[in-house]
């Protein structure tokens, strides 16, 4: 946990990469090692925005998109293929100080959605934007766009292809969940949260999962927590997962730890998977999972900088 003391400088992040049925024995020490350097990465391109004193606005964007950058995850370069070939990315974004949010959903060729959703909710009369009218918003505010291309990669495809070559359903099973996340708390005491996703392998019909759904995958509030999801996306939708936390910690007075713990049992009960970070108003992180493993990293002003895979829940 991150030490709540009462220095003015006092700020700290936690970011995630998903959640899911990775296991020590099929992920062998080089690939872990891959992982936790692109996670590293990614933290201290948010920590160092606070650490210079920056708004947790900026840090949870630069983070996430880094992690939007790094092909390692289900976002940005390197998300997942829908059941027709394409990539179909989904983000949003949210400031604590005023429940300011942004999302999009099904954009094919912003760089980095995460930033498309921050414009939509700093320079848009709306809070969500998808497919073609959220691609009409990113040119018309001038956001950086690539061949729809660039964010395929040759591992991504393979995966489509053994998922189409099933007879099972049309269901992601593997339980893959590789979005990615931040949460952070600046040296103002702001809270702002941010995640961004493809979605699952193998979608249909434009499905749209938690992660750009504001108080179901995102949320931030400073009388609360700032809380980012990775999961079965129906299911953390129908609990309303990031709003639900923010909920319990102000009317039941619930601290950060225990009403993260207790709505993903929530989850768990309707029978999804996943996990959470969060961060409360004093500084403190959490997080919790309930599969195998779950990408993340954590840093605060002590010097704390720390990534994980495995290990407690």
């Amino acid at each position: 946990m991150t030490e709540t003391t009462d220095t003015a400088a006092r700020w700290s992040l936690a970011i995630h990469g998903g959640a899911g049925a990775m296991t020590p024995e099929i992920m062998d020490a080089a690939m872990a090692a891959e992982y936790e350097a692109a996670l590293a990465t990614a933290l201290e391109a948010g920590a160092a925005v606070l650490r210079d004193g920056g708004s947790a606005l900026d840090a949870v964007s630069a983070a996430v998109s880094a992690l939007e950058d790094d092909p390692h995850f289900n976002a940005g370069r390197g998300a997942v293929f829908t059941y027709h070939g394409t990539n179909e990315l989904d983000a949003a974004i949210m400031d604590g100080r005023n429940r300011a949010a942004g999302a999009v959903s099904a954009v094919t060729r912003t760089r980095n959605p995460v930033q498309l959703a921050r414009v939509v909710m700093e320079q848009g009369p709306h809070v969500f934007l998808a497919g073609a009218g959220a691609e009409e918003f990113a040119r018309d505010h001038g956001m950086a766009e690539v061949d729809p291309a660039w964010f395929a990669t040759a591992e991504r495809r393979c995966q489509l292809d053994e998922f189409k070559s099933r007879k099972d359903g049309w269901f992601d099973a593997d339980l893959k969940f590789g979005t990615v996340g931040a949460v952070a708390r600046d040296a103002n005491g702001d809270l702002a949260a941010a995640t961004s996703t493809g979605g699952l392998t193998g979608k249909r019909w434009n499905r749209i999962g938690d992660s750009p759904v504001i108080g179901a995958g995102t949320y931030a509030d400073n009388r609360a927590c700032a809380v980012s999801c990775t999961g079965t996306g129906e299911v953390f939708i129908r609990v309303g997962v990031a709003h639900e936390i923010a909920a319990r910690m102000r009317l039941a007075g619930e601290d950060v730890a225990t009403a993260t713990r207790a709505v993903l049992g929530e989850v768990g009960h309707l029978g999804g998977v996943g996990g959470i970070i969060a961060v409360d108003a004093e500084g403190t992180l959490t997080h919790a999972f309930n599969t195998n493993g779950l990408y993340r990293g954590f840093a605060d002003h002590t010097g704390r900088a720390e990534v994980g895979i495995f290990g407690p829940a």
